[in-house]
């Protein structure tokens, strides 16, 4: 015995069908075992990508393409700490005085007085009384620090 004389189990093999040869092959003669119509249906045109969704519109089509725009985001005016020193020695903020977005307007610091955050880049000395609409947690510690008071808005 050799590698020549080795053949498969009894049963273990048969014949391919030949589709699409006729009607005495006994495989459907004239739709070949493919059912009717459709794309499957016909030669070579039923390799689709994995992406089609059968003529609807593509999801990469239905998604928008340049990022996203949050309806409900809320815009902020910064002031830094260092800011409010500065403004204050060159006299355009009085140390006090109650500081808020309206007189922090009013010296230019922002434009409008409508949502002010104050950070907390740069030093400060005097003890300030300051209202915003939001402090960051090292502005607050600043303030603080130099013996002042914040007040959220």
């Amino acid at each position: 015995m050799d590698l020549s004389n080795l053949t498969p189990a009894e049963g273990a093999t048969h014949a391919d069908r030949r589709k699409g040869r006729g009607a005495g092959s006994g495989t459907g003669g004239h739709s070949s075992t493919k059912g009717t119509k459709g794309q499957k249906s016909r030669s070579g045109s039923h390799k689709l990508p994995l992406w089609f969704e059968g003529g609807q519109m593509p999801l990469y089509r239905r998604l928008p393409k340049y990022g996203f725009t949050s309806p409900f985001r809320q815009e902020n005016h910064i002031v830094n700490v260092g800011r409010l020193a500065i403004m204050i020695a060159d006299g355009r903020l009085d140390a006090g005085d109650e500081i808020t977005p309206e007189t922090l307007a009013g010296a230019g610091a922002v434009r409008k007085p409508e949502r002010v955050k104050i950070l907390g880049d740069g030093e400060i000395d005097e003890a300030l009384d300051v209202s915003a609409h939001a402090f960051s947690d090292s502005a607050k510690e600043k303030i603080e620090a130099a013996g002042g008071s914040t007040t959220v808005l």
